[in-house]
């Protein structure tokens, strides 16, 4: 059986300021456009997530929102997991390590540099830094979510908000 992950970086989001923690920044307009870009991309290539896990951050989990919106995905259905607040790699792996068996494709909405080291941790594939709202597919061929450690994945696809203008 084959499982597949999407990574989803958070889309923009406001810049920092003196009253707002860091984890309560929200989407910018740019942000919002993305995300529902994005999840439109998805829905043209027949992607449909049966499961979002998400940061709890409003920013990581405003990007799970929307872009579940455009896969009819019910926002109340997303799993809001702490550790992928600055939990690192490991906090990600623990929370892929526990998706049910029954999940197929999942969708991991979460942070930088963490998402990015993860996904080249998983995949072996030298991404750099992932932008905003981008997204990085890997598959993982006869594994169970519990079995997905270092390099277990094949790496699909690095997509991005830049990529869909640009190709437009």
């Amino acid at each position: 059986m084959k499982r597949t992950l999407i990574l989803v970086r958070h889309a923009a989001a406001e810049d920092q300021k003196l009253m707002v923690r860091d984890f309560e920044r929200e989407l910018i307009g740019k942000g919002k456009t993305d995300s529902s870009a994005m999840g439109r991309w998805l829905a043209s290539k027949n992607i449909f997530p049966d499961r979002f896990i998400s940061s709890r951050a409003a920013r990581a989990s405003q990007t799970a929102v929307i872009m579940g919106d455009q896969l009819h995905f019910q926002a109340s259905d997303i799993i809001l997991e702490d550790i992928l607040y600055d939990g690192g790699a490991r906090g990600y792996l623990a929370v892929v390590n526990a998706i049910p068996a029954e999940s197929e494709v999942v969708a991991l909405f979460g942070h930088n540099p963490d998402i990015t080291y993860f996904a080249e941790y998983l995949s072996g594939a030298d991404l750099d830094s992932m932008s905003k709202c981008s997204l990085v597919i890997i598959e993982f061929d006869n594994l169970e979510w519990a079995e997905v450690s270092a390099k277990t994945g094949t790496f699909i696809l690095y997509q991005s908000p830049k990529q869909l203008r640009d190709s437009n």
